[in-house]
């Protein structure tokens, strides 16, 4: 009785630093990613503002196989795309429309949304623009899901990097 005591203790103890530990890590994750290019400025916005036009350069959208359902407008708040993977609906939602950025909500399900933000901006030399690609992960207060957040940029960051390169590559080959 006395050495199962000791082991609930020592857990009890060993559960409560890990979670005080994990109050310590930000509740929000925030991922950047941005690539420089050349080319008209509303171009290159209507291609991250509509996603219709998403189909150009973003790797999900060009895959044929994704099955992407779209609503009848693409371009205005509340716009959205549907696919399924794995066998979980994805949803993107248009949720703020303003050039130079438009704001973008990811819905998976049972997972967290993420909040996407692609910005257009202008660089010094005429002709070039920079689009910014801001990603926003809100974790709960659970020290797995806060643990687990360490590793969001390592998984996203490169899917954001490819897609930004593609939407380089199809501005710059008009």
């Amino acid at each position: 009785m006395r050495m199962i005591r000791g082991v609930v203790f020592v857990l009890s103890g060993l559960f409560i630093m890990v979670t005080l530990i994990s109050l310590l890590i930000p509740s929000a994750i925030v991922v950047t990613r941005a690539e420089a290019m050349r080319g008209d400025s509303l171009k290159i916005y209507n291609e991250i503002s509509d996603l219709r036009n998403w189909k150009h350069w973003h790797p999900v959208f060009k895959n044929d196989s994704a099955g992407i359902f779209l609503s009848n407008v693409t371009n205005e708040v509340n716009s959205s795309a549907t696919w399924f993977t794995s066998g979980k609906r994805n949803t993107l939602l248009i949720t703020q429309k303003q050039f130079p950025f438009v704001t973008i909500e990811l819905q998976r399900e049972g997972e967290k949304e993420i909040i996407n933000r692609l910005s257009l901006l202008s660089v010094q030399e005429k002709g070039n623009n920079q689009v910014q690609w801001e990603s926003l992960t809100k974790l709960k207060w659970y020290p797995w899901d806060k643990f687990g957040g360490i590793f969001i940029e390592k998984m996203t960051g490169p899917g954001y990097e490819m897609a930004l390169k593609s939407l380089k590559e199809y501005v710059e080959s008009d």
